[in-house]
């Protein structure tokens, strides 16, 4: 079976040849770029100057030789963005994005770009419309795409992931608003928050709609986000989530669906049980990242309750395990996560979200010798 069909056949609820592991196919399953350097060296793979690919999280994207030497199934296919020119003081490194939004990193020990400063935390709902907006319609953004993407499909066997950065209903807003802002003005004042959505969402589509008319016909998985979660519970009710944000995400998956045959990922961390039955009426194919060391989000009830519906991708706690455990530890965590979430099928196994910079090496080779050791479905 090659890594395309045991992809394909895991996400539609079929049993493949082993389970299917995934490493760097997206902002959200990839690796920080101390921990690649790490991992790099050891592995012995020579030092090639590093692509990072996302500013804000130290993601690199991960090279072809490192991909093969951990039998990954999945390949990525991102779109381009111009490299935000950065700023600095005695203190910090910034820079302000496409949407506004400014970025901070400390020279003293920064290992991310935070959240400094919202375009529209004191806004009117009369400044959405005058507000200088991103350009969905920039080239750049898939320039040789469609090209690189058809010589993927075609010259080789890896199911490939098309992270389109976009569709997104709440998160990358809440990023212009600030978080406080949108929790409270969906109820306080929801015409501003509908507003700033469906502008927002007007720029989105178009991002979707160019990138998939580039490279969705060669796409077996396209990823959207959003987080609704914190570690303790949903970031809103259920009943606001059905009243407000519902209409507009599944709108985004049909928008998605009408462009491409790929199965629809969609990323969201924390503790979202409560949510899920309204989630999955979205019409998304895949869950991720599973964050299992957030409350209510134990393994075998997921699997219980919704396996039928959705397939999990991620599930390896990356928290604790990862992290902060050793070798043996990560041997241990990706048996159970295959144990759990492997019958059946539906399941693409991975880290809880991003490699963070101290997870050592030889972790990140132990988590997917393991799945290779302990994924192979008996036949």
């Amino acid at each position: 079976m090659t890594n395309r069909e045991r992809v394909i056949t895991s996400l539609n609820h079929e049993e493949p040849d082993m389970v299917p592991i995934d490493l760097g196919s997206s902002h959200v399953t990839g690796i920080h770029v101390d921990a690649y350097k790490n991992l790099k060296t050891h592995l012995g793979i020579k030092e090639n100057k590093i692509e990072i690919i996302d500013q804000i999280q130290g993601l690199v994207r991960v090279e072809d030789e490192v991909l093969r030497a951990l039998d990954i199934d999945t390949r990525s296919i991102f779109p381009r963005f111009r490299k935000k020119e950065l700023r600095e003081d005695d203190e910090k490194w910034f820079f302000t994005d496409e949407w506004g939004v400014t970025w901070v990193r400390k020279k003293d020990g920064g290992l991310y770009f935070e959240l400094a400063d919202h375009p529209f935390k004191n806004a009117e709902i009369k400044d959405i419309e005058s507000f200088d907006w991103p350009s969905p319609d920039d080239p750049g953004r898939v320039e040789r795409w469609r090209e690189e993407a058809r010589e993927l499909y075609k010259n080789s066997s890896y199911a490939l992931v098309g992270d389109v950065y976009s569709g997104c209903v709440m998160e990358l807003i809440w990023f212009q608003t600030g978080l406080v802002r949108f929790l409270t003005d969906m109820v306080l004042d929801p015409e501003f928050i509908r507003k700033i959505v469906e502008r927002s969402l007007k720029i989105q589509f178009k991002i979707i709609d160019n990138f998939l008319k580039e490279v969705g016909e060669y796409l077996q998985v396209v990823v959207i986000n959003g987080d609704l979660g914190t570690q303790q519970g949903p970031l809103l009710s259920p009943k606001l989530y059905r009243e407000f944000l519902l209409p507009y995400e599944k709108n985004i998956v049909q928008f998605v669906r009408e462009r491409t045959r790929a199965k629809i990922f969609r990323h969201t961390c924390g503790s979202i049980h409560k949510l899920l039955p309204d989630i999955l009426q979205t019409g998304i194919d895949v869950l991720n990242p599973v964050q299992v060391s957030a409350e209510n989000m134990d393994p075998e009830q997921l699997k219980r309750e919704f396996g039928n519906q959705v397939s999990f991708w991620g599930g390896v706690d990356s928290q604790k395990v990862l992290s902060q455990g050793n070798t043996l530890d990560v041997e241990e965590e990706v048996k159970k996560r295959i144990h759990q979430f492997a019958p059946g099928g539906g399941y693409v196994l991975g880290s809880v979200h991003n490699i963070q910079p101290d997870v050592m090496p030889e972790n990140i080779v132990a988590l997917f010798q393991a799945a290779r050791r302990y994924g192979k479905y008996r036949k």
